[in-house]
């Protein structure tokens, strides 16, 4: 069974070109992203936050990810606002504090989050604050974070790629296909 890397590797090459500029920031994206799979293996429901310009990437991975279409188990995700309806309006560490309580009451700590979008905005501050937290973050450097430029003019195309190689690499852990953990 092939390693993580070597796997990712080889499906940025089969995109025959489109995913090039993915290949120099190969090492980033599978130390990231083999923690978080190895997280979804483990049952672990995934929290979904984005910044406000990242609405719509958050919309298409709720409604792509569990497609009935792809043949695999169904992936426990959710929205943060779906579980705090009035998340824009916390603001200060207390308020989060209550928040990520009532989350890890309701999930039991089996859960992690999945932030995508500028890593100055206030909706990442509760991600950062847990350690096994995965991130598309933009201008910003962070532990367990694949980073990108928000100034980038491909951006939304790139995001979408991601997000294409992270279904991919979903499917392969699960069926055996790669070993995340390698």
């Amino acid at each position: 069974m092939p390693d993580f890397a070597q796997w990712s590797l080889d499906a940025i090459r089969e995109e025959e070109g489109s995913l090039s500029w993915l290949e120099e920031q190969r090492f980033d994206w599978t130390t990231t992203t083999a923690h978080a799979l190895e997280q979804i293996l483990e049952g672990r429901t995934i929290i979904l936050i984005t910044d406000e310009k990242r609405k719509w990437l958050e919309n298409y991975i709720l409604t792509f990810v569990n497609d009935l279409s792809l043949g695999r188990p169904l992936i426990p995700i959710v929205s943060i606002d779906s579980i705090c309806t009035h998340y824009n309006s916390i603001s200060g560490g207390e308020m989060i504090d209550m928040v990520d309580d009532m989350i890890s009451l309701s999930y039991k700590e089996n859960y992690f989050f999945w932030y995508i979008g500028k890593g100055d905005n206030k909706r990442s501050d509760i991600a950062k604050r847990k350690h096994n937290s995965y991130f598309w973050l933009f201008d910003e450097d962070f532990n367990n974070a694949f980073t990108l430029k928000s100034y980038d003019p491909a951006l939304d195309i790139k995001l979408l790629q991601l997000y294409r190689l992270f279904n991919a690499s979903l499917n392969a852990t699960m069926f055996g296909e790669v070993d995340a953990s390698s």
